[in-house]
């Protein structure tokens, strides 16, 4: 069981990863609607990952995984990106995060990513 906090600024995607991982035994411990929020969380909670998505409004995913990264450099991050973002996702494995999933967001994949992330 890992803890876990939600970074996306759509509820429906927060609230659809949050069944996966509660249905899957993982305890949500946080969750945020922008990067700010989500760094907010994370000092706070220092959860086991993080499900980061990368399109957010305000610091995006990208700025908050090095903002993370940078004062926890052992932060496990896994973001989340739409499909025709993929030069993003690569810039946020640079920056410090350990893998990643795209939508739609299928369930193996996510608890997959999880797993291999741990």
């Amino acid at each position: 069981m890992a803890r876990i906090l939600i970074a996306d600024d759509s509820i429906v995607v927060r609230e659809y990863i949050r069944l996966i991982l509660q249905r899957a035994g993982h305890q949500v411990i946080a969750e945020a609607a922008n990067g700010l929020d989500a760094y907010q969380q994370y000092q706070t909670h220092q959860p086991d990952v993080v499900m980061m998505d990368i399109n957010m409004p305000g610091m995006n995913g990208i700025e908050t995984v090095k903002k993370i990264i940078s004062t926890y450099p052992d932060a496990n991050i896994i973001m989340i990106s739409t499909y025709g973002l993929k030069h993003l996702v690569f810039e946020a494995i640079n920056a410090g995060a350990r893998h990643y999933i795209t939508k739609p967001i299928d369930e193996e994949r996510l608890l997959d990513s999880i797993q291999n992330t741990l």
